[in-house]
């Protein structure tokens, strides 16, 4: 009898193992890190010669390399050369046998008037080839020209006037002006000091080493100026690195909160070099504003931008923004008077668009272009020298997004733009080509599909690549009216259909609303049986700053497809809220509501779903998500606990009050009190004890980003409701925690407790 008990026992547990081993195999089988192996690109980088319409690129998917040989203008396209046929050549030359397959080159010296003849280099050494006869000869290399300058180049911290006659540099946090000429420095700052800087490293750290200064110099000029960031009495974040050897180290650091009454300051300053003097300017406005230095384009060349500072002429440019982020100011600073003017001024409510808004400084300050949301949808906008509204540039209900290219002498920008083409997918991204009077309005990359562009040298031609999720990416040459040229790649999945591999399919589905479109993705078994019920999962990110919907092909986003496959139906949609690429009302959807705004969306999709979808399950529904995502999951699980049954909520801001001060006030808002601010976002926490189904709660220990505080407090607030859930502490891990153990964390998890396979096994396994 006890024999018997012991082999039903084995048979049961065999029995077990092998379908949790299946499943994991399967999903392993049908992971992008298996399948890119049968995927042949879609997409090329074109080399232009010169400024022409001649072009070559390599295409390295076949057996050996190939390079090919364009025309736009022509409208033609072949093989360069024969790829075997130069080995050999290569191979007699050089007396050793040439492998085809290294032959692949993107540096070749082409003459457009002659392209077919043109000279290499191969493993350091100079070759011609000569169309004619198919042969090549090894030519003398051309010399790299002499830097004459090398050896007399300045010290990196020494930053010179463009005159060259003046250096300054930062030293122990203030700056030092000194004359060429000379031998003695001027201390042109008295109170410089750690966190409160004029040098590139605006640290704790003071040090007897000369620095370079955060200091830039107007062209034509012997004055500079400086943006200073006082962040002294912001209040520290600190991290345990568990890890460090010899011992576990602390990693404390500047960290401003939503509602903290002491955060970064900003101060502008105005030097004179002949007169040895500094100037700080009022620019004060708005309380807790924030300081943005702006680009000036003259003739096409970037002259200052806000990431890279450069020389520049008379005049600075700076936005003023307000703490709340409703209220914007275009200022200029006027270097020969120190005049500080106001030339735009705008108020956006609920709050400015921080992912889209943009200005651009033009043709010495002749010309401002303004993004604003005051229609409703970001346009762009034509402002003069002193401010003053000249025209839109462009209109209608679409987002105007990135500005890629802009033609000051043509008085033309090419942008991104979304959802202005019908029937197509707002979010997929379209080009576009206006000139500054709002005329000659023109789409360039036609096609039902997300967008990739790239200009030609000449700025005559552009390679267009695009794709969706059920449609592999093809790459095109068209004319800056459109139009295609030519077919240069398509993206071949037939090796990857061979498998079993199937597309996943396009989701458009009704909000909460039941009136708002909402996008997104399903993934299924690709053995799926319509007659069988399979548990749901949500994979969730609510922004506001960006969904994380993948628009362009792609094999397996996040591991959805491949957990699919695991007996899953898995779907990935944006909600209200969240992105900005819909226009204001849609962007702004969760403002003063940050912790729950996109629950209802994802519940009623999922219900909706079902209603439509036989097969799906809606008693075994399952959540999870990253960042944004992870605090939505927990959120959702302990809002609609009869709803979710099964959890996993990986390093999220449950306490929003304790992350970064800019996600909380724009997106939740600021509440301005007699002695400061404060804020009171409502946290997932006040939420712990509604649990009922499965959580698992992820977090690295080392996390900057959101702080593993934000999980222990979830985690703390569950206890005291005496609440069971899982929790995993990742050492050593920041906020990217996107790797094999991690994604096999979730895939276990959803298998044993929506799939009900329970694994005993001590290892966590690939399954490959």
């Amino acid at each position: 009898m006890n024999k018997l008990r012991l082999s039903i026992l084995a048979c049961l547990l065999a029995g077990r193992l092998s379908a949790q081993t299946a499943v994991l195999e399967l999903a392993e089988k049908y992971s992008g890190d298996q399948l890119g192996k049968y995927v042949k690109s879609g997409s090329v980088s074109l080399n232009w010669v010169d400024k022409s319409a001649v072009f070559y690129y390599t295409d390295s998917s076949g057996p050996v390399p190939v390079c090919y040989l364009g025309d736009a203008k022509k409208g033609s396209l072949k093989p360069l050369y024969d790829t075997r046929d130069l080995a050999k050549e290569l191979s007699k030359i050089r007396g050793e046998n040439t492998d085809p397959k290294e032959l692949s080159f993107y540096n070749l010296e082409i003459n457009p008037k002659n392209p077919e003849n043109f000279n290499f280099l191969y493993k350091g050494k100079r070759y011609q080839y000569l169309a004619k006869g198919r042969s090549a000869k090894e030519i003398p290399k051309i010399s790299p020209p002499q830097n004459t300058a090398a050896a007399g180049r300045a010290e990196y911290w020494k930053k010179f006037s463009p005159d060259s006659n003046w250096f300054t540099y930062g030293y122990q946090h203030n700056v030092y002006l000194q004359k060429r000429s000379t031998d003695t420095a001027l201390r042109l700052t008295l109170d410089g000091a750690p966190y409160y800087s004029f040098t590139s490293s605006n640290s704790a750290i003071t040090d007897d080493k000369k620095s370079s200064p955060s200091v830039y110099w107007f062209k034509g000029s012997n004055k500079f100026f400086a943006l200073r960031e006082d962040k002294r009495r912001v209040q520290e974040m600190s991290i345990i690195n568990s890890l460090a050897t010899p011992r576990p180290q602390v990693n404390t650091y500047k960290f401003p909160m939503p509602g903290d009454k002491e955060v970064v300051q900003y101060e502008l300053f105005l030097f004179d070099a002949a007169a040895g003097k500094a100037t700080k300017l009022d620019i004060s406005k708005y309380p807790d504003q924030k300081i943005i230095m702006q680009s000036t384009i003259t003739n096409g060349r970037t002259m200052l931008h806000g990431g890279g500072l450069s020389e520049n002429e008379r005049y600075v440019y700076f936005l003023r923004r307000s703490r709340t982020n409703e209220q914007m100011d275009l200022c200029r600073l006027d270097s020969e008077t120190g005049k500080v003017t106001e030339l735009i001024t705008e108020t956006s409510k609920p709050h400015f668009n921080d992912q889209l808004f943009n200005c651009r400084i033009l043709n010495n300050g002749n010309d401002i272009l303004w993004w604003s949301e005051r229609t409703g949808y970001g346009q762009y906008y034509l402002y003069d020298r002193n401010g003053k509204l000249k025209n839109a540039i462009t209109s209608g209900k679409f987002v105007s997004g990135e500005i890629l290219k802009i033609d000051t002498a043509g008085r033309s920008l090419i942008f991104e733009g979304y959802g202005r083409e019908k029937g197509i997918d707002p979010y997929y991204r379209m080009f576009y080509k206006v000139k500054f009077d709002g005329s000659d309005f023109r789409l360039l990359s036609p096609g039902n599909g997300h967008h990739d562009i790239s200009l030609s040298s000449n700025a005559q031609y552009l390679t267009d690549t695009y794709s969706r999720m059920d449609q592999p990416a093809v790459t095109v040459l068209r004319d800056m009216k459109g139009r295609q040229l030519m077919e240069l790649a398509k993206e071949d999945i037939s090796a990857l259909l061979k498998t079993g591999w199937k597309k996943p399919e396009l989701l458009k589905v009704k909000a909460a609303d039941g009136i708002t479109d909402l996008y997104g993705v399903i993934y299924k078994p690709f053995n799926l049986d319509t007659n069988k019920k399979y548990p749901i999962i949500t994979n969730v990110y609510p922004g506001p700053q960006e969904d994380f919907i993948p628009r362009k092909f792609t094999l397996d986003d996040n591991y959805n497809q491949s957990l699919a496959q695991m007996g899953f139906i898995v779907i990935n949609v944006g909600y209200r809220g969240s992105s900005p690429l819909r226009g204001r009302d849609f962007y702004t959807f969760g403002y003063g509501n940050l912790r729950d705004y996109a629950l209802a969306d994802d519940k009623y999709v999922i219900e909706n779903l079902a209603k439509t979808h036989a097969y799906i399950d809606l008693n075994k529904v399952g959540i999870y998500g990253h960042s944004g995502g992870g605090f939505m999951t927990a959120t959702a699980i302990l809002t609609y606990p009869d709803f979710y049954k099964v959890a996993v909520a990986a390093s999220g801001n449950y306490d929003s009050n304790i992350y970064t001060q800019w996600w909380g006030e724009t997106y939740h808002g600021v509440w301005q009190q007699k002695d400061g601010f404060e804020s009171n976002i409502p946290v997932t926490a006040a939420l712990a004890g509604n649990l009922k189904g499965k959580l698992f709660l992820i977090t690295g220990d080392v996390d900057k980003n959101v702080h593993p505080a934000n999980t222990f407090r979830l985690a703390d607030a569950l206890i005291k409701k005496n609440k069971r859930f899982d929790m995993m502490v990742l050492p050593g891990k920041d906020h990217g925690l996107g790797d094999k153990y991690y994604t096999n964390l979730i895939r276990y998890y959803f298998l044993e407790n929506l799939l009900k396979i329970k694994n005993d096994d001590t290892d966590i396994v690939s399954h490959q």
